[in-house]
């Protein structure tokens, strides 16, 4: 049987959240703010009235509101977002055990044998987009194709509450006109140095030979010619896989602008 993958992005998620707990809040833009007396004061999520305006995560408290007057900052509130990130995932698995969390609000699915059951790709997307709205109140984006990678640009190309479907026989023509900044694995870097070399778009970094590739980004250039050829071959872990730890990583927010070097090395030595 072809494989058949989903990938579910829940919409705005901080923003929801705090919408769907407080209806004061719905059809307001709202942003997700970090504190802005300790320097924390930046946006990290928003809803789609905030986005709409302007407003960026990662963008300073301040700036979100010159772009946005009527925006509403509310504090995160991270063991609701982790509550409901959890209970819909248990909804994921109410239909497979090849769930594979991504950050709290997002997954991939493999449903592959669950058609038997449940019906296709597509109808599990659907009811599962209905279930979450009905006994949540969240909405998700769903993506739907044979591979990862293509669920995953599935799920980022309509949004919100919507599903996708990128299927083998005609996935080309909606993917490779777009550029190449859409596809998995392609960060800032890779895009610019892919840019410099004239690859704008995911169809012309297909046909880019792959030792040329190689020649340009080493072993991730295999995996960039596959995933834009739609090779893409990784497997959905159950829920019960831990990724192996790659790195660690520390990082601070300094309270004050550093102005002397005895500041900054006292940062250094904490980290």
């Amino acid at each position: 049987m072809d494989r058949v993958i989903l990938r579910s992005d829940l919409n705005c998620y901080y923003a929801s959240v705090e919408m769907m707990l407080h209806p004061e809040l719905r059809g307001k833009a709202v942003a997700v703010c970090g504190s802005t007396e300790d320097r924390h004061g930046i946006v990290l999520a928003k809803s789609e009235l905030a986005k709409r305006a302007g407003v960026k995560t990662g963008m300073v408290n301040h700036e979100a509101r010159q772009l946005c007057r009527d925006l509403v900052c509310v504090p995160p509130n991270m063991d609701q977002y982790k509550k409901y990130s959890m209970l819909v995932r248990a909804i994921y698995h109410r239909y497979t055990d090849l769930v594979e969390p991504y950050g709290m609000d997002e997954c991939w699915l493999d449903v592959t044998g669950s058609q038997r059951l449940f019906g296709s790709g597509e109808q599990i997307a659907e009811d599962i987009r209905g279930t979450v709205k009905q006994e949540l109140g969240l909405t998700v984006s769903i993506g739907v194709s044979f591979c990862k990678v293509l669920a995953k640009l599935g799920s980022d190309l309509k949004k919100p509450d919507a599903i996708t479907v990128l299927n083998e026989t005609g996935w080309k023509e909606r993917v490779w006109p777009l550029p190449v900044s859409e596809l998995f694995f392609c960060g800032r870097a890779v895009t610019k140095k892919l840019i410099e070399r004239n690859v704008l778009t995911i169809g012309r970094l297909a046909q880019v030979d792959v030792d040329r590739l190689v020649q340009w980004f080493g072993v991730i250039g295999t995996m960039l010619w596959a995933n834009a050829n739609g090779l893409d071959t990784a497997r959905v872990m159950n829920k019960e896989y831990v990724s192996p730890i790659k790195s660690i990583g520390h990082g601070i927010t300094a309270y004050a602008d550093l102005t002397s070097d005895e500041q900054t090395w006292k940062i250094m030595l904490e980290l």
